[in-house]
């Protein structure tokens, strides 16, 4: 009777607190260390170009899957759909997605149902909003991802998916580098891949693409060198604001360049070292360049970090 009354009063909060929510905050997510477990599998290389749908945000932007596209083999081609802070639930269509129309009015745009649906897409790169912890509490996260990821392999089974990790800003209180320590695990890992990775096939080809742990590891380089080329320090890699104040979360060319790379080593599971850097956006106009030594600190730190994490299905 005790259990009976218990499943009840649960049953009554779900539907009270509209179900899915709450029931994504009250269940135990899986450890990390079984999430990391998952995602030690190993996927082959690509044979050729891929063509590559990005889902997310401002932290996505245009400009950085541009210098993808200039880095990748000929032939590599993409499409995105963006917003404003956008949460997958709202991509999903559950919630208005803040400045649609302004982020998608370029050529690479394509709606986000209709191009997972199409089967079109070699790989899917996923990502959510930040704050995270507003994310998952919110905004259920994890069944978002899990509905993307179902779709996503209904339409071709063999597709390429990861989760993109960003990072939160620069002045969080907890502090910038102690965030994208923790986050990895106790966020990104244990309360939103997890959690979707339990609704996957364990044979989908689902990993993870660390940007905001090479951002980490790029930083602590820099600042313990006093600073490399046109890097001096970690505000280096973040835009201005038009007073000329850092924006405390939006990259810069540089920053977007080091981000590139990191999905340049985890699509193409390529040592990116020798790649190009003076590139342009994706306007067409020229990018800020990192200066020969960062560039190549900035290759060599990417392919070091990704190989070591071992989340991102690399095989050499």
């Amino acid at each position: 009777m005790k259990a009976t009354r218990r499943w009840a009063i649960f049953g009554s909060l779900l539907a009270a607190l509209g179900g899915g929510a709450l029931y994504w905050q009250l269940t135990r997510p899986p450890s990390a260390a079984s999430v990391r477990a998952r995602l030690t599998g190993k996927v082959p290389p690509p044979e050729g170009p891929l063509n590559v749908f990005h889902l997310g945000h401002s932290l996505v932007n245009r400009d950085m899957p541009a210098m993808l596209a200039q880095l990748a083999p000929e032939g590599h081609q993409y499409n995105s759909q963006l917003g404003w802070g956008t949460t997958l639930k709202a991509h999903w269509g559950d919630e208005p997605i803040n400045g649609f129309e302004a982020e998608n009015a370029h050529p690479r745009f394509r709606p986000a149902h209709e191009a997972v649906k199409s089967g079109d897409y070699d790989a899917i790169v996923l990502t959510e909003m930040v704050e995270i912890r507003a994310a998952i509490r919110y905004f259920e996260s994890p069944k978002y991802l899990a509905r993307w990821l179902a779709e996503a392999l209904a339409a071709k089974p063999n597709v390429r998916l990861y989760l993109y990790e960003t990072w939160h800003q620069l002045d969080d209180p907890e502090g910038w580098l102690n965030r994208l320590d923790l986050d990895i695990d106790r966020y990104w890992l244990s309360r939103v891949l997890g959690p979707a990775l339990a609704d996957t096939p364990a044979a989908a080809n689902v990993h993870f693409l660390p940007a905001g742990q090479v951002l980490a590891a790029f930083v602590r380089l820099v600042e313990g060198r006093g600073g490399v080329g046109n890097v001096k320090d970690r505000t280096d890699l973040f835009a201005r604001q038009p007073d000329g104040t850092i924006d405390q979360i939006h990259l810069n060319d540089l920053g977007n360049y080091l981000v590139a790379l990191v999905h340049y080593a985890v699509l193409y599971q390529k040592d990116p070292i020798g790649l190009p850097f003076a590139l342009n956006k994706a306007d067409g106009t020229p990018a800020i360049a990192p200066e020969p030594e960062v560039a190549r600190l900035m290759q060599e730190i990417t392919v070091s970090y990704v190989r070591a994490l071992g989340l991102s299905g690399i095989t050499t």
